[in-house]
This record gives structure tokens, sequence and C-alpha cells, in this order.
């Protein structure tokens, strides 16, 4: 029931900050941060309602290991929860508004449990958003390691 009530919220608040467009955030940019950390907040969660909201259907998803997901592929490795992720951070990110597509840049830490071992990751994403109608959706993103 918390993860419907959840989703339900991260729809209105798209559906919200997606139509206040003649504000001063006219590009969305505070918009697209916005689902920016709803999408963490909802991967912590395990939470493939909210996720499937903010995802394109024909999302690509590249992930850092250089493994192409579609939408389908990426929500049923949420729902597997083979890797228990504990804590998303995003260190940094940037938006560049290009008309009705948004790409954003930025860096992450996410740490959790994977097959009983506690790992620590660092990585860069890009991911590209697209406003439909009134509300933004991702259509595309990638993420790659950060080595040390």
């Amino acid at each position: 029931m918390r993860n419907v009530g959840f989703a339900m919220f991260l729809v209105y608040w798209a559906t919200l900050a997606a139509g206040a467009q003649n504000s001063p955030d006219v590009g969305g940019g505070t918009t697209i941060l916005a689902l920016e950390h709803a999408w963490d907040q909802a991967q912590e969660r395990g939470d493939v309602k909210a996720l499937a909201a903010i995802f394109d259907n024909s999302l690509i998803y590249i992930d850092y290991d250089g493994k192409l997901l579609t939408k389908a592929e990426y929500l049923a490795r949420v729902k597997a929860n083979n890797t228990h992720i504990q804590q998303i951070v995003a260190e940094e990110m940037s938006v560049q508004m290009f008309g009705n597509t948004a790409i954003v840049v930025g860096s992450y830490r996410v740490k959790g449990v994977e097959n009983g071992k506690p790992y620590l990751r660092r990585g860069r994403f890009t991911d590209t958003w697209v406003l439909t109608g009134k509300n933004w959706i991702c259509v595309a993103a990638a993420a790659t390691p950060i080595l040390h």
C-alpha cells in the first residue's frame, strides 16, 4: 500500500511540477532534478510502480557493467532485488535544457549488499528526459563506474 501511495505522490508531483512551466523554472530544470531524486528514492525502496511512472515504455538503460536493459528488464531487476540497495546519493547533477528535452549529467554513490557482502560504488550517469504533454519522462539513461 505504501508503494502505491508513493507512486501516486510521484505522478502528482511530476504533473504539478511540469504544469508550472510558466513559473521561473520555464525550462523544467527543477522538475527534472526532483524526478531524479524521486528515482533514487524509488530505487532504494524497490518501488517498481514509482519507477514505471517516470520511465517511458521505450526506455533504453545502459547499466554500469555495459548491459543494455529495456524498461521491463530494468524493473524486473529492481523487483528481483538480488542487490539490496541501502542508499543512493546523487553527489552532483547538472541539467541542460534543449526545448522539450533535458539531459542530466551527474555522479552518484550507492551503498548496499550483494550476495551477502556489503558494497560501495561510485558512478557517473547521463539521463535523457522528454516533455510529453505536461509530464517529463525518462527515455534513455546510462551509468558508468568511477574507477579509482
